[in-house]
């Protein structure tokens, strides 16, 4: 029987889980309001798809807890997965079939009675948009609609909450904005709790809740306001001409940190920093970059690294310096 009082439709506490000598989540302890956007952001390898297999039901904790919807995942795994609707990353629908059969076959596996299927394929198809594919081979979608069919089909059975496991690898910017459209509109239309992993900093700004994972560990988590007030700040991050010019920044900046390849990360500390680090290394360095406070920086800052396959940030401003004199452009 669900006898959850609070408000928090997810609840995970002190949760492990290892895979032979690698550990994947080490006691992930976090909570997800109804009705919220939350995201787990973080690398290749953080820990977040093993984090969602394990509320999907799909497989067990070593340690620790984990309830949706007041339902022990371990315990009560075939009550919590009534609660839920899934979206992998790995493409899950039968090519050979047409939208409308997906949805069918998915309404089939969950026993639902047939007129509820019908009406539901012609409400979900509607609203990610699909309507005038409903017959049509999903081996012709593009990958925009076959994601926004995987969604539809999640949606059928009429869960609380959506997973959605790194939802737009694989689709154009335009597409991926799209598409976190699409989920905001599921979520204030059908009142879902949406759960979404990604590595994409820039996806993120609008979601009610960021948790920040890396290495199997909860880094921060809060609104994206809340992180940049909390763990923001400019960074800069410089390449030496030479090792030795490595060697003198990182004792004149013990606060810098070294990444691949051949880049120290330094806290812009005051105002004048940059003025000062100039005046000091100018001619040492090869190039200068900035990075304004921004959920970038409150990684870095969180992680001593970028995330691990990020591009370059829009809002990063660079400075390239001339080999011979030293002088830069912006």
């Amino acid at each position: 029987m669900n006898t959850d009082p609070d408000p928090y439709v997810i609840k995970v506490e002190n949760l492990s889980k290892r895979y032979g000598r690698k550990l994947a989540l080490d006691g992930v302890s976090l909570k997800v309001p109804e009705n919220s956007l939350f995201a787990l952001l973080g690398p290749n390898g953080a820990g977040k798809t093993s984090l969602l297999n394990i509320l999907c039901t799909l497989l067990p904790p070593d340690s620790g807890t984990a309830t949706i919807a007041g339902y022990d995942v371990v315990k009560a795994s075939l009550r919590a997965r009534s609660q839920i609707g899934v979206v992998f990353q790995e493409p899950s629908l039968d090519d050979r079939l047409s939208a409308a059969e997906n949805l069918e076959f998915h309404g089939l596996v969950y026993g639902m009675p047939p007129s509820t299927v019908r009406r539901g394929i012609t409400d979900l198809l509607d609203l990610v948009e699909l309507t005038d594919w409903r017959h049509a081979l999903v081996r012709t979608f593009s990958a925009g609609m076959k994601r926004r069919l995987e969604i539809a089909r999640a949606l059928l059975h009429n869960p609380r909450i959506l997973f959605l496991d790194e939802p737009t690898v694989g689709l154009d910017a335009q597409t991926r904005q799209r598409m976190w459209a699409y989920l905001e509109q599921l979520r204030r239309k059908r009142e879902l709790t949406v759960v979404v992993t990604t590595h994409y900093i820039e996806e993120v700004e609008e979601c009610d809740t960021v948790c920040i994972i890396d290495h199997g560990r909860v880094l921060a988590s809060g609104t994206p306001d809340k992180l940049k007030q909390q763990f923001g700040s400019e960074l800069v991050k410089v390449v030496p001409r030479d090792p030795q010019a490595a060697v003198d920044l990182l004792a004149a900046y013990p606060d810098a940190t070294e990444r691949d390849p051949n880049i120290l990360v330094i806290p812009a500390v005051g105002p004048d920093f940059s003025d000062q680090l100039m005046a000091r290394f100018g001619q040492r360095i090869r190039q200068l970059s900035f990075v304004t406070p921004s959920l970038e920086s409150v990684f870095i800052s969180l992680t001593g690294d970028d995330l691990r396959d990020q591009a370059s940030n829009d809002r990063e401003r660079t400075l390239s310096f001339a080999k011979s004199g030293g002088e830069h452009t912006r």
